[in-house]
């Protein structure tokens, strides 16, 4: 499968946005085009606009073209606002749950992990970033990353948890214990643009 492997910060900065809440990421000078020169002034047309929105999730998630495609298609296939069961979808991936509940710092190390093999998920291994994490679901991890783990949650002390999920730093687990909300996002982005894009 293909994947992109060159400078992350080269994302945040094509997107015009951070994609990781890092220092690295959100330094203002990151975010300005690359040269002497900085911003040159384009004029975005309607085309492009849309096609950032769409990339600003597309980066955020660490997920190609093809993938994210058939989350869009899910989303419109089913009942409910499309946006919001879009970044519903999104934010109950695996890989992003790791993340959001400030066991990794970024999405590409909480992938890592995944991939690894080293999250359980009600006990049971599982090595898949886009695994759907249901409400009622506790991941934890195999005792051998327990000491990453711990330095990883002590390097973004101060870390918000989103409402929806439930961390017990004492075990080393999180439980979902209801659905992501559009509100409960750490991330400002456009849904209706995503969803023009793809019209």
């Amino acid at each position: 499968m293909a994947r992109y492997t060159g400078p992350k910060v080269k994302l945040s900065r094509r997107v015009g946005v951070p994609i990781a809440d890092i220092p690295k990421h959100t330094a203002k000078r990151q975010l300005t085009p690359a040269g002497p020169h900085g911003f040159r002034g384009k004029r975005a047309k309607p085309y492009g606009i849309r096609k950032d929105e769409k990339q600003k999730l597309c980066y955020h998630y660490c997920m190609m073209d093809r993938q994210f495609r058939r989350y869009m298609k899910e989303a419109g296939a089913a009942k409910g606002n499309t946006g919001e069961l879009l970044l519903q979808f999104l934010e109950q991936r695996l890989d992003n749950v790791v993340r959001r509940a400030g066991f990794a710092r970024t999405i590409w190390a909480a992938r890592q992990i995944v991939v690894h093999g080293h999250i359980l998920i009600n006990g049971r291994k599982c090595d898949r970033p886009s695994c759907k994490v249901l409400v009622g679901d506790v991941i934890s991890f195999k005792e051998g990353l327990h000491k990453l783990v711990r330095e990883n949650m002590e390097s973004i002390a101060g870390h918000i948890v989103p409402g929806w999920l439930n961390v017990n730093p004492a075990e080393l687990s999180v439980k979902a214990v209801a659905l992501p909300t559009s509100e409960q996002i750490p991330f400002d982005v456009n849904t209706n643009l995503v969803i023009e894009f793809y019209r």
